[in-house]
């Protein structure tokens, strides 16, 4: 028997395993390795009617551009197993944004090589491995920029310099030979107009919205009673889908206007803008009114007694100390409300109220992707931008109220 046998040499040998970082961009990185695995690059149809077929990364861009895009991916796949740190999350967003500008400028390269040897009528699109991968390289960006706890002023420069290469892109004619683009030259007085309509109508929506909700608002925080029957109504309005809400203003506001016909005059009628406004008025009434009431109920019974002590009003007191103390919480609601309301005037186009809806309807009628995509991405855009600009002014503010 070998007492001084070494037992340590009979262990078998692991390799070390590596750790999984950061798993949130670790499963961006494998969804956009598997969308560029799976699915087209870029598709080709022959005409706006027929549907594309899928073109490879590696065939649309060819090779050095194939592997730009596989070095910086394979940059973020490292990134996942560092340690978390400020120079690492720096990185990651550096890349990511490179990525996202990297894949739009070959999207462009590709479509216009392709549609030099192609027919006028030929249709070149976005495949859906390009919208993944400018979809996870966005979301890389704000993840990284979360971790970084980056402040508002960071977060605005980073769009800044995201939204001027991509504005440069376009500016060269990078995606000219793009369906898309040849969808917005052929409408582009038409896009307009919609786009103006658009914005008009969120805003008067949530104006009027905010004249009626708010006091509502108010109304429940001072009298607990009314909250129940209240929200219950606002609830019930909630629960009616967009479309049939549409429909069931038709016939009353048609009734009106046979009724009293002077009404025409500005503007009222079964369809068109009145019933859209309308439509769009209940639905942002119950986050305007949820928020308005638990803003003010939330203010810290301490701060009013305490300026009751000072001599305040009761007048004071509400502008002075309970409105600005609320008003975090009455920009979230606000937040909520905007971007519900541009989602619904799509649908708004329904009965003729004009704004981007007209070309997703319209493009869906026509079997025309383009088309559609030309009507909902503007309005993606204007919920995202109007978000994060509410988002600007409520951080302050709520780590002002907060200290």
């Amino acid at each position: 028997m070998n007492d001084g046998l070494d037992l340590t040499a009979r262990r078998p040998a692991y390799a070390p395993s590596i750790a999984i970082r950061n798993q949130v961009l670790f499963t961006l990185v494998m969804v956009g390795i598997g969308a560029v695995a799976s699915s087209g690059f870029i598709g080709y149809a022959p005409n706006r009617l027929v549907s594309g077929t899928p073109i490879p990364l590696w065939v649309a861009a060819g090779g050095l551009p194939t592997v730009a895009i596989a070095g910086l991916g394979a940059i973020l796949l490292a990134a996942c197993a560092m340690a978390p740190n400020r120079p690492v999350h720096c990185a990651v967003a550096v890349a990511a944004g490179l990525l996202l500008l990297l894949v739009l400028a070959e999207v462009g390269q590709a479509a216009s090589i392709l549609a030099s040897s192609t027919k006028p009528s030929s249709r070149i699109s976005l495949g859906a491995a390009s919208w993944v991968l400018v979809g996870c390289a966005m979301l890389a960006v704000a993840d990284a920029l979360q971790r970084l706890s980056a402040n508002i002023g960071v977060q605005l420069i980073t769009v800044i310099a995201i939204g001027t290469g991509v504005v440069m892109l376009a500016a060269t004619g990078t995606f000219d030979a793009l369906s898309i683009a040849r969808e917005y030259e052929s409408h582009r007085q038409v896009f307009t107009d919609a786009l103006l309509q658009h914005i008009a109508l969120v805003g008067a929506s949530v104006a009027v919205a905010l004249v009626i909700g708010f006091p509502l608002g108010v109304a429940a925080a001072r009298n607990p009673r009314l909250q129940g029957p209240m929200f219950a109504i606002l609830n019930i309005l909630q629960t009616i889908p967009s479309i049939a809400l549409f429909g069931l203003l038709i016939v009353p506001l048609s009734a009106l206007v046979a009724a009293v016909p002077w009404l025409a005059a500005f503007g009222i009628a079964g369809i068109g803008v009145a019933p859209a406004i309308i439509a769009l008025v209940l639905y942002a009434l119950l986050p305007i009114v949820r928020n308005a009431s638990a803003g003010l109920t939330g203010v810290d019974r301490a701060a009013v007694e305490a300026g009751r002590g000072m001599g305040l009003s009761g007048r004071q007191i509400f502008w002075q100390l309970e409105l600005p103390l609320a008003l975090p919480v009455l920009l979230a609601g606000l937040r909520v409300v905007i971007v519900q309301a541009i989602g619904l005037t799509v649908v708004a186009a329904l009965i003729g109220a004009g704004g981007l809806g007209t070309f997703v309807f319209e493009g869906l009628g026509q079997y025309a992707v383009d088309l559609v995509l030309l009507g909902a991405l503007p309005a993606i855009f204007l919920a995202l931008g109007a978000d994060f600009i509410l988002q600007a002014i409520a951080t302050p503010l709520r780590r002002r109220f907060a200290r």
